[in-house]
């Protein structure tokens, strides 16, 4: 399988839309690697994910200042972290530098291979073997190294005993924003108002007096010979209006936070397990199993 058949988990979920994604893929990224005897010898920084079935082939570990491809089958998952219960420090420094831009060839997969299964490799007359790293094991017979690689392959692709399902949940973060703003001013409004005045004016008075005893006018006197005129000024009051402001009210202006309960939708998703049993097989929780293939979720 050349490394054009993988695609980052990385790309994956930044890419949910992506269609080689699984259920049973987990994320990885962020656990501590560990190597034989518990000792750590990188971190998880990635993963490669076979592209037609979606499902983890390699981790790319970062150890020893340089990263590193470590087929899924080595690993034992646990909630501690990725254990390659078999691998040293010693090994991963013999192991390729992996980039994914210059990609996994053949030549990369069989060194590293080497380097895993812990053996050397000799060369024979047209003929490549593998020779097992045991001590005591003269005379053993060589075995041809595509049976081994196929051997190492299968174990190494092999899914672990454990996998991590994801779920997704709602995670809702508040922020601020103006909502909105109110403008406080004041303008004037006119009404008719009415105010009774008591008022004072004069008025003249003419009092006539009639004479009892009829007496001659004065000597000399000819009717009409004179005309007498009296003008007497009547006074009045008359309203001034005038206008004074007066306070009437006093208006404070501030905030106040209230809380509203607002309910917000969105679809999740979660991981399954899907256990595909063939042949009489019996697992525990299940029935056995029809001969034909069925899935079970």
């Amino acid at each position: 399988m050349s490394e054009h058949d993988f695609v980052r988990l990385s790309d994956l979920t930044r890419d949910q839309s992506d269609n080689t994604s699984a259920d049973g893929v987990y994320d990885p990224t962020g656990d501590i690697a560990y190597g034989s005897n518990g000792e750590k010898i990188g971190t998880v920084r990635d993963a490669l994910v076979e592209y037609d079935t979606g499902l983890i082939r390699y981790f790319l570990v970062d150890a020893n200042a340089k990263q590193v491809l470590i087929p899924v089958g080595n690993a034992r998952l646990d909630d501690q972290g990725v254990y390659f219960d078999q691998l040293t420090n010693e090994q991963v420094g013999h192991m390729r530098s992996y980039s994914f831009e210059e990609g996994y060839g053949p030549e990369a997969q069989e060194a590293d291979e080497r380097v895993l299964r812990g053996a050397h490799t000799t060369e024979t007359t047209g003929e490549r073997v593998l020779h097992a790293a045991q001590p005591g094991a003269q005379g053993t017979p060589p075995v041809i190294q595509d049976e081994a690689q196929t051997s190492y392959r299968q174990q190494a692709q092999r899914t672990p005993d454990r996998l991590r399902l994801l779920e997704e949940r709602l995670v809702v973060n508040k922020d601020r924003f103006v909502a909105g703003s109110v403008e406080i001013s004041k303008h004037v409004e006119t009404r008719q108002e009415q105010v009774n005045v008591a008022l004072q004016r004069e008025e003249i008075v003419i009092e006539r007096h009639p004479v009892t005893e009829v007496r001659a006018a004065a000597e000399g006197t000819v009717l009409g010979a004179a005309s007498e005129t009296i003008q007497v000024d009547l006074e009045a009051e008359r309203a001034n209006v005038g206008k004074e402001a007066y306070v009437t009210e006093e208006i404070g202006v501030g905030k106040r936070t209230v809380t509203d309960n607002q309910t917000v939708t969105e679809t999740v998703g979660r991981e399954v397990l899907d256990v595909t049993k063939t042949g009489e097989v019996r697992l525990e929780g299940h029935q056995t199993a029809a001969t034909d293939p069925k899935t079970t979720r």
